[in-house]
């Protein structure tokens, strides 16, 4: 068998541009009137000029490639009746799913039969944003969300169909209850999904959804976000998604919070941070301070000698746990602010505590 290809010396992988491109270079070299009388020049024109009428025309082409593959001939292989043009005819019918998936993934046609779309089908799932603030965090709260939300359609299940008053032929199939697929030389014909290879319909589009098998509204839902949450946590509201098809469960509504900052309290995690002042004698004698928490005033004992960025811990002040019981804690950074000696009196006070603690001894052991 001649390869056409390499009558017009390019690849099989070759794309339709370079097949013509070929052609015209050869055409023109051996074109009979610009070589008069030279019969070789002649029949290599003819040669030329079949290879490009094959491998110019898709369906040609397909079936060249095949005979180059297989020998000439395949058209009447082992694999089916040849039929008209020399095609091979299969008919796959209804348990032979795993042949017309086979031949689907190789000729890249829809041999396999459509998806079933009338089993239960799960409904997307729905996401929002809701800005709440720091404190409602802490405590859980109780809000409004509007969304526009689907329900399955309560007179046909969701399917988007309903049973017809009369029998038709089914419009995908042609009432054959078979589906014809063609690539190249093969023709191989599945059951039509749409009938389940009855070849007629007793359905119809249901009227109260226009077929789209869910009814959609504006709904307000009240969603209570439980105490403990942070920025990013997400709050699960079970079958407020998109709608089930075929009678299947609706999605669900997940709310992401979005926690307000606050002026003097820090959340990291599940403990609540915060900075305080003190004074400069507060910080050298030790004190009992007063410092507020997320639930009001506590009492905190500054040891004497307490360092300025020190951190004291009161347990339990923190944040609720969102998994189990219990809180995080509150850490009490205490800043010491430097006096400022606005009068002769805080002075000479504090000439003579400088007398008494000279820095030049604190900086003594400093080594570079």
């Amino acid at each position: 068998m001649v390869n056409l290809y390499e009558v017009l010396g390019v690849e099989r992988k070759a794309r339709l541009a370079d097949i013509k491109k070929a052609y015209r270079r050869l055409a023109r070299k051996h074109h009979p009137d610009l070589n008069p009388g030279d019969k070789r020049s002649e029949e290599r024109f003819k040669q030329i000029s079949e290879a490009y009428d094959v491998l110019s025309d898709s369906e040609k082409r397909k079936k060249h490639d095949i005979e180059l593959q297989y020998g000439a001939g395949a058209a009447a292989g082992p694999f089916g009746a040849a039929g008209a043009g020399g095609e091979m005819e299969f008919d796959f019918g209804e348990a032979a799913t795993g042949f017309s998936s086979f031949f689907s993934e190789i000729f890249g046609h829809h041999a396999a039969e459509r998806r079933e779309e009338r089993e239960p089908l799960a409904g997307a799932d729905i996401t929002r944003t809701l800005s709440i603030g720091f404190f409602d965090a802490l405590r859980g709260t109780t809000t409004e969300v509007a969304l526009d939300s689907e329900s399955p359609c309560p007179r046909c299940n969701g399917s988007g169909t309903v049973p017809s008053r009369s029998r038709r032929p089914c419009p995908e199939c042609a009432g054959t209850g078979r589906i014809s697929h063609v690539s190249g030389l093969l023709r191989f014909a599945t059951m039509c999904r749409r009938c389940a290879g009855e070849g007629m319909l007793g359905t119809e589009g249901c009227g109260n959804c226009a077929g789209a098998g869910v009814l959609r509204r504006r709904e307000t839902l009240k969603i209570h976000i439980p105490a403990g949450v942070d920025s990013g946590s997400r709050v699960r509201v079970a079958g407020k998604g998109h709608a089930g098809r075929n009678g299947g469960p609706n999605g669900d509504l997940y709310i992401v919070t979005q926690v307000s900052t606050h002026p003097f309290f820090r959340r990291i995690g599940d403990n609540i941070h915060c900075t305080v002042p003190v004074s400069m004698t507060e910080a050298a004698l030790g004190a009992r301070i007063q410092v507020p928490t997320v639930d009001g005033w506590a009492s905190v004992k500054v040891p004497p000698g307490t360092e300025s960025g020190q951190k004291f811990r009161l347990r339990g002040k923190g944040a609720p746990l969102l998994r189990g019981s219990g809180r995080g804690d509150q850490y009490v950074e205490v800043h010491v602010v430097t006096p400022r000696a606005n009068d002769e009196r805080s002075r000479q006070l504090l000439r003579e505590l400088g007398a008494l603690h000279p820095g030049e001894e604190m900086r003594r052991g400093i080594r570079t």
